[in-house]
């Protein structure tokens, strides 16, 4: 769905239609967090198989990931729209061209804050799963090699 409003936004902003351009933006936004937020479920899915492997069970594990998944992106955009929904609005890169306009945030603030933390959040959230990651199989690794050399002697 990102893809496909990223593809339509520039065509549906040359109809000067405000409401739509809003929508548009807010789609592109809300896909676009999620997308990331997904990205961060499968680093603690990664977590969970890898690390804590045994007596790891999550009652109704799909549907709490599907609820972050979908759910919190969709509270950052409420948030933004409660602020005020004008932060959303069409973009006007060139007059010549009507096809340069692009329906997204428009004030760097809540872009900043809501695109670019966001991001890195999650940016942070999935370098410390790797880390931890790797140094389980690390771990693993020096343990099975010091069984082998064990019984080896």
């Amino acid at each position: 769905m990102l893809n496909m409003v990223f593809l339509i936004n520039s065509w549906l902003s040359s109809f000067n239609q405000p409401g739509l351009c809003i929508t548009v933006a807010v789609l592109l936004h809300y896909f676009l967090l999620a997308a990331f937020m997904w990205m961060c479920l499968e680093s603690v899915h990664f977590y969970l198989a890898l690390v804590k492997v045994f007596n790891v069970y999550v009652p109704k594990y799909i549907l709490k990931c599907c609820i972050a998944g979908w759910g919190i992106p969709a509270v950052v955009i409420t948030i933004v729209l409660i602020i005020n929904k004008d932060f959303y609005g069409n973009g006007s890169h060139s007059d010549s061209n009507p096809f340069s306009n692009f329906c997204w945030i428009q004030e760097n603030i809540v872009f900043y804050i809501s695109v670019v933390a966001y991001v890195f959040l999650i940016f942070l959230t999935n370098t410390a799963m790797f880390i931890t990651v790797l140094l389980q199989i690390h771990s693993m690794k020096s343990r099975t090699q010091k069984r082998s050399r064990f019984w080896k002697r």
